[in-house]
């Protein structure tokens, strides 16, 4: 990873929240922003930011998040989701998350993910698959 990768960085992504990403099951007037859709959101978009920052052959995995999912968010409205490194160390970067869509805001927590060459994960994974006989 790169030096550039320091406490106090941050990424603001931008979206509308599109049926899909929306909760089914309260009918069709309660169409608002899933929880699983939100922590989707925040892991890709601190794994956007460590992508800036990482060398070639590394990427990131989600090691922990925890969050609040306090306010709902209609269909069709815009979600700004915002990461900012808070702690390097050695591999693992910790994040402080918010969201708001605007009206208020809807979600804050932290996440964590550690940086990992790319292809030695392969291989773990690989040594693991062949000793369960998974395809």
């Amino acid at each position: 990873m790169k030096s550039t990768l320091i406490p106090g960085i941050s990424k603001v992504r931008t979206l509308t929240v599109g049926r899909a990403q929306t909760i089914d099951f309260l009918g069709e007037a309660l169409r608002v922003y899933a929880t699983p859709e939100l922590v989707r959101d925040f892991e890709i978009t601190c794994r956007e930011l460590l992508l800036e920052h990482c060398d070639a052959g590394e990427d990131s995995v989600g090691t922990g998040i925890c969050i609040t999912h306090t306010g709902a968010t209609l269909l069709g409205m815009t979600v700004e989701i915002r990461a900012e490194v808070k702690e390097v160390d050695r591999r693992i970067v910790k994040f402080s998350l918010s969201a708001s869509d605007g009206v208020e805001s809807i979600s804050v927590g932290e996440h964590s993910r550690a940086i990992v060459d790319v292809e030695k994960l392969r291989s773990r994974v690989a040594a693991k698959a062949a000793a369960v006989k998974v395809a």
